[in-house]
């Protein structure tokens, strides 16, 4: 079993690689539609306390799909973008089993050059496939070299409330999981659970405060095999919602599908 895994992963890594290299070329289908867009990410800025994103891609037994992983690599894109627009900082990481686990992809300031404001928006192209050309290129070594049986996602708030200290204070923290919310490791989460329920396993549950920060967890129910029940992911949705308020954040969005409106 982890021989296939380990298959499916250079397969994936190699998908991924080579769309990587179309987003560095810069291919955008309609660039006055995507400058309009861009500047109305810009309008949303906090220019005071730029946000810090931590993307933490789960690459467990259960997201090995082409499928998902380029579901995620259009998610971490859009994330990328807008940190670039809002001048602010990106690490990238893949993990498993455990923290101990999480391997770094890309981590580095995000900022765009230019007298103007569109001549700095028109550099979002480059900047941003620049960036994703890099994450690309690790994923599929990275992803090989990691364990696939299990899936610590508790584990990486703790790596977020890390990684925010030792940024400072002038960042705003911006947590995504891109999951399918299946918990492993500790706390086990593959049934259904109502609200009740869900409240009740996330009051059990260790978290740090993470005060202002939003937090997203985006994937939810999506796995490389049958799609579970919709109470299922109900129950996830939940139970990471109620998560997210216990670590004090400002927002909380838990969502089968990352948007980049619904999950800023």
């Amino acid at each position: 079993m982890y021989k296939s895994h380990r298959r499916q992963v250079i397969s994936i890594g190699a998908t991924i690689a080579a769309a990587a290299t179309l987003a560095a070329c810069g291919t955008a289908s309609s660039p006055h539609g995507q400058l309009a867009q861009d500047k109305a990410v810009l309008a949303g800025c906090d220019h005071g306390k730029p946000p810090a994103s931590l993307v933490e891609l789960d690459v467990s037994g259960s997201s090995l799909s082409e499928a998902i992983v380029k579901e995620r690599m259009a998610a971490v894109e859009a994330i990328a973008r807008r940190t670039a627009i809002c001048s602010g900082y990106l690490r990238v990481s893949l993990f498993a089993v455990s923290s101990a686990d999480t391997t770094v992809l890309f981590d580095g300031p995000l900022h765009l050059d230019g007298a103007t404001e569109n001549a700095r928006l028109k550099k979002a192209p480059r900047v941003v496939g620049q960036t994703m050309d890099t994450i690309g290129r690790a994923y599929g070594p990275a992803a090989k070299s990691m364990p696939h049986s299990a899936s610590d996602i508790i584990a990486q708030y703790r790596l977020g409330s890390e990684w925010i200290g030792q940024l400072g204070g002038r960042f705003q923290l911006h947590l995504y999981l891109l999951t399918d919310g299946f918990q492993t490791v500790g706390v086990k989460i593959n049934r259904a659970l109502g609200k009740q329920k869900a409240a009740e396993l996330a009051g059990k549950t260790n978290v740090p405060k993470l005060p202002g920060a939003v937090v997203t967890v985006a994937g939810l129910g999506r796995t490389a095999g049958s799609p579970p029940r919709s109470d299922v992911v109900e129950g996830l949705a939940q139970y990471y919602d109620t998560l997210c308020r216990k670590t004090g954040a400002a927002q909380c969005v838990s969502v089968t599908d990352y948007t980049a409106a619904g999950g800023r």
